[in-house]
């Protein structure tokens, strides 16, 4: 499986985040406003995600998990873990041609399930976040987002220690993916890697809403 490519060798356009003075406000360029929801299973690297990307200070909606939390939710492969997002991630980046993205972060437990209807709303597509380290841990997820008729793309997140021998064929056949969609490999730490698995979405909606040729 080819890992999504470094956006560090071209201009994207996408605006520099790491300083504090990021602009609020709208780029004069904006277009397209677009909500995008990033789904994942607990641990998955969601709110990492959108950290690394965003061009605004990030809304996070976290809590130091608890040991009440601990019962019901599986911290295997995520031991370290310390706290959870509650609600909502929060999180927003201008991409090339005046594409905005609005990006919602979603709890990745069955027990917020309820928020699912509410956050999705108005969303054009999804990232889903999975974890080749525990797979099936992403089932759930992709069922809600399959249910809701949303276009998603799938983008496994490079954990140090993630397995390396899976071909992509298996990793497919795993997940029960259609040919079409979307799969690519990132690293929700790297601004430019995770920038790019937004990108491999953002395509998959232009191609999905392009005219046939007649």
């Amino acid at each position: 499986m080819a890992f999504a490519p470094s956006s560090t060798s071209r201009d994207t356009g996408v605006r520099d985040t790491a300083g504090p003075a990021a602009d609020i406000h709208l780029p004069d360029s904006a277009r397209d406003l677009v909500k995008i929801l990033v789904a994942g299973p607990f641990g998955v690297g969601k709110t990492t995600l959108i950290d690394s990307v965003s061009e605004i200070r990030p809304l996070h909606t976290e809590e130091p998990l608890s040991e009440a939390s601990a019962q019901v939710d599986d911290l295997a492969g995520v031991r370290d873990k310390t706290t959870t997002t509650v609600a909502v991630d929060f999180g927003r980046i201008s991409l090339p041609g005046g594409v905005v993205l609005y990006l919602f972060g979603t709890p990745g437990q069955e027990r917020f399930r309820a928020l699912w209807d509410d956050i999705a709303y108005g969303a054009l597509g999804a990232l889903v976040l999975v974890d080749s380290r525990r797979i099936d841990a992403s089932f759930d997820v992709l069922g809600l987002v399959e249910e809701s008729g949303l276009p998603y793309a799938v983008a496994f997140n490079a954990f140090p220690d993630a397995p390396r021998h899976h071909t992509e064929e298996q990793l497919r056949a795993a997940l029960d993916l259609e040919a079409g969609t979307p799969m690519v490999t990132c690293d929700a730490r790297d601004a430019d890697s995770s920038v790019d698995a937004l990108l491999a979405l953002v395509q998959h909606l232009i191609d999905r809403h392009a005219p046939e040729d007649r």
